[in-house]
């Protein structure tokens, strides 16, 4: 053990400051209201406060400190989507990822690791070069790649073509990235603490008032606050939450199981997804396998866990992977991934006035969460529409303008 650890273990006065200040009551108003403590939520306030001055900010979260869907992903970072819209939101998103640490003061251990979809079929390679495509026309660094170049970056991998599904190639993406979810989310909350942002946790908002189609308060465990204007950032809760507000969302809430193995020595470098097989794995700086496959097939408000996610993804993984037989799981979780039929967010205003949304995030939640604060913190400041944002509106659905980001979903968080 470290001296320095030690001693600060015995040090009764600990001389490192505290995260956050110590809990206080809820005070009757406040500028903005922000209904989830998860990244999405504590990002906002954090912009909010640092871009725009504004830190009369409560966050409200029903349980502890980015609990929900932030807890429960599994960290990966890449912007090679196939829509123009969904690759400039995610490409700003990975920009802001690369200097988070120092913009935060607080390591989030932003890796990067290369990212590799996998092609089994002539479907599949077809969409790879499709995405290439609009990704290098855009500049992201994406390119598609063949067995030979994919055992170079990755020579673990079962490139041998007596298996059910042979890997005919890939789309290469050298930016795809992991960090610490908890230590993005902790380190949003530390910075908008500091700026004077109040982070509520084991308050529940129970209801809201609205007046005239306007929203002017907040009702929860704790009391009734009044406020100018509110952000819901809840993933996995989305419509139930928009349903107190009085309006309907295009969300249907489905569980999406992970799992992480016993922890080895580093042997993957490169994050590895199978859009076709459903499954994705990469190794975390711990050296647990960190693992996931398919969304389950129907809507449901649970985060329990299943024998046949497991069995499902094993089989398809030691495909890939032979070698892995013998490591055994270590934990296994859900989260409740809000589905939208385009699998693209919605974000910005709702019928409800001064009513904002940030919702819809389906499996790919967490690798927007830099962008997602700050593009809605701009929303809130100004009351206008970032353009980077005006295509995720809630509108988009009664117009028929869908951004239809299935092909590049996969199934990676």
């Amino acid at each position: 053990m470290p001296w320095n650890l030690l001693k600060y273990g015995f040090n009764r006065s600990y001389p490192a400051d505290r995260h956050f200040p110590l809990s206080c009551a809820l005070k009757s108003s406040y500028d903005i209201v922000i209904i989830g403590g998860g990244g999405h939520g504590l990002a906002a306030a954090y912009y909010l406060a640092k871009d725009w001055g504004i830190s009369n900010i409560a966050v409200l979260e029903k349980s502890y400190l980015a609990g929900g869907n932030t807890a429960r992903n599994t960290t990966i970072i890449r912007s090679n989507y196939l829509t123009q819209e969904g690759i400039r939101f995610y490409d700003e998103s990975l920009q802001l990822f690369r200097d988070l640490s120092n913009e935060l003061d607080y390591n989030v251990m932003y890796t990067e690791r290369g990212h590799l979809t996998l092609a089994h079929t002539d479907a599949a390679m077809r969409t790879a070069r499709w995405r290439a495509e609009v990704n290098m026309h855009l500049g992201v660094d994406s390119e598609v790649v063949y067995p030979e170049d994919i055992a170079k970056l990755c020579p673990q991998l079962n490139l041998g073509v007596d298996v059910r599904y042979p890997i005919l190639g890939a789309l290469y993406h050298p930016p795809g990235a992991i960090a610490r979810h908890d230590g993005v989310a902790w380190g949003y909350a530390k910075g908008a603490a500091e700026y004077g942002v109040e982070i509520h946790t084991q308050t529940e908002v129970t209801g809201l008032k609205i007046e005239n189609n306007r929203v002017t308060g907040v009702h929860t465990t704790r009391g009734d606050i009044q406020c100018g204007k509110v952000l819901q950032a809840v993933s996995g809760m989305s419509s139930e939450v928009a349903r107190m507000a009085g309006f309907k969302l295009p969300i249907k809430t489905i569980p999406l199981q992970a799992c992480v193995t016993e922890s080895v020595k580093p042997f993957l470098d490169p994050i590895i997804v199978s859009g076709s097989l459903h499954v994705y794995v990469s190794q975390s700086s711990r050296g647990e396998l960190v693992m996931g496959a398919s969304a389950d097939p129907y809507a449901l408000y649970s985060t329990r866990s299943t024998l046949e996610f497991k069995e499902e993804l094993m089989m398809h993984l030691l495909e890939l992977f032979p070698f892995v037989g013998k490591l055994r799981v270590l934990r296994q979780w859900a989260g409740m991934a809000d589905m939208t039929p385009d699998f693209s967010p919605v974000m910005g205003l709702t019928p409800v006035e001064n009513y904002y949304i940030d919702a819809g995030w389906g499996t790919w939640g967490f690798k927007a969460t830099p962008v997602c604060g700050k593009r809605m913190a701009e929303t809130l400041a100004t009351g206008k529409i970032p353009s980077i944002i005006q295509s995720f509106d809630l509108e988009r659905f009664y117009r028929f303008e869908q951004v239809g980001e299935r092909g590049a979903a996969s199934v990676g968080n």
